[in-house]
């Protein structure tokens, strides 16, 4: 596939190393400019561009940037695009936005109304970097780490769900993008490495 990685931080650049390793072209940007990634781009054999550079044709787009910056991007230009938002709200970094905090709303859903038009998919961001680089095993390991997907597209949701599973993780359906505040931080399902059936128990016992 043809990806763009929105991002270069611990997760932007974690994936972008890993998806290139299974053959797919992709083009990172970050808020610094392409000249900020010359050592990850010959490091992974990956495109270094803007933000339209990497959304531009792309099968999909990943988004990993501080939550705080996403309405910066230019909404339009994603219209239409699968995007995995692999991010988390951090009030110490990101301010206070009131109906994050209190969680009436999820941060996907946040985001999505920031990038009308785009079909969002939350992904990647339970899972620890180095372990997302590291511990990635073939299908039907018994130390298969599971790691859940949330998103209202349902082909774009198997899209997401593929991907993670060709990267040596078993996907979990998560349900709606309204409630994959049950993958946020705070939950048991953060920051954890559960198999398949705990991810699934981890969702259930979430609680707002």
């Amino acid at each position: 596939m043809r990806i763009g990685i929105i991002g270069s931080g611990h997760i932007g650049g974690t994936l972008t190393r890993r998806l290139r390793a299974l053959g797919h072209e992709v083009t990172v940007a970050n808020s610094r400019g392409p000249e900020s990634l010359t050592q990850l781009a010959e490091e992974t054999g990956a495109s270094a561009g803007t933000v339209e550079q990497a959304v531009d044709g792309a099968d999909l787009v990943v988004v990993a940037i501080p939550l705080l910056a996403v309405p910066a991007l230019p909404a339009s230009i994603f219209d239409g695009t699968v995007v995995v938002d692999a991010n988390n709200y951090y009030p110490q970094r990101d301010g206070d936005i009131a109906e994050l905090l209190d969680r009436s709303l999820s941060s996907s859903r946040w985001t999505a109304d920031h990038l009308k038009g785009a079909r969002v998919v939350k992904a990647f961001n339970n899972i620890q970097a180095r372990h997302l680089l590291e511990q990635g095993r073939p299908a039907g390991s018994g130390d298969r780490i599971a790691l859940p997907v949330a998103g209202d597209d349902a082909e774009a949701k198997r899209l997401v769900m593929d991907l993670v599973d060709a990267l040596g993780f078993d996907p979990v359906d998560a349900g709606s993008l309204d409630g994959s505040w049950r993958q946020q931080p705070d939950t048991p399902v953060y920051g954890t490495d559960r198999d398949a059936a705990g991810v699934r128990r981890g969702l259930a016992e979430a609680r707002p």
